[in-house]
């Protein structure tokens, strides 16, 4: 038994490498999850041998990739929602989940609202809202409207992984709990700045945070907002040349 978890753990670090250096391996009690960044918010997660895509999108390259079981959108906008990236990660019986916005596009996506509690092959599927609190377009507009987009606790194994989608440091965001790993959003002007994010996330305290969707933002900045906080920080590159 000793040689086979040897073996099991070497095949896992080989797949790994396999998807570059970048893939996080967590451990959990229904097996290993592996996250791998694509590009911005494109996000390729791996467990119990299927393959699940957060917001598929241009200009991520997908070509050399696994094919979808599962596909979760957060929101309208092209960052997030790419129906030709979406069909060509897709295969027969790929199931899609995204809120009522996306699925007036992507009519073959079964609907999940801010709110809302799904399940998926072991995965339990937290829909959590995503919004501005102040930043838009211009005065009197958001660039994400409250009950519009979607962000997600995914749970697996015991293991709770928050992605946030383009949002600010909205209450519903401070109020979460017992988040292993989450992925957080700043970018400006769209969603926040690391100074904002960092508050935001020591609110609610995940054991490890990982910036995603930060084109353009210093991330020194968000790590030393959570200097002594006892949250670890992880960066990853999420813009491969």
């Amino acid at each position: 038994m000793k040689l086979l978890s040897i073996l099991f753990s070497f095949l896992i670090a080989l797949a790994a490498l396999a998807r570059g250096a970048e893939t996080q391996v967590f451990p959990t009690s229904a097996g290993p999850v592996k996250i791998t960044p694509i590009y911005h918010a494109s996000t390729l997660i791996e467990a119990g041998g299927k393959t699940i895509y957060l917001d598929p999108a241009k200009p991520a390259k997908v070509s050399s990739l696994p094919k979808a079981d599962f596909i979760l959108i957060t929101d309208i906008h092209g960052d997030h929602m790419d129906p030709d990236v979406i069909k060509q990660v897709s295969q027969a019986g790929t199931e899609i989940m995204a809120p009522p916005a996306v699925v007036k596009t992507v009519s073959i996506a079964k609907p999940i609202a801010n709110g809302e509690t799904k399940s998926w092959e072991g995965w339990t599927i937290e829909a959590i809202p995503a919004y501005n609190l102040k930043r838009g377009p211009e005065p009197g507009k958001l660039f994400h409207d409250r009950g519009r987009g979607n962000g997600y606790v995914l749970t697996y194994g015991g293991k709770r992984f928050y992605f946030s989608g383009d949002t600010e440091g909205i209450a519903e965001m401070r109020a979460l709990k017992n988040i292993d790993v989450a992925f957080v959003c700043m970018n400006l002007p769209y969603t926040m700045p690391p100074e904002e994010a960092a508050e935001a996330v020591k609110a609610f305290h995940p054991k490890l945070v990982i910036p995603y969707h930060y084109k353009g933002s210093d991330l020194a900045v968000f790590q030393k907002g959570l200097e002594g906080s006892g949250i670890e920080v992880r960066l990853l590159d999420w813009y491969p040349k």
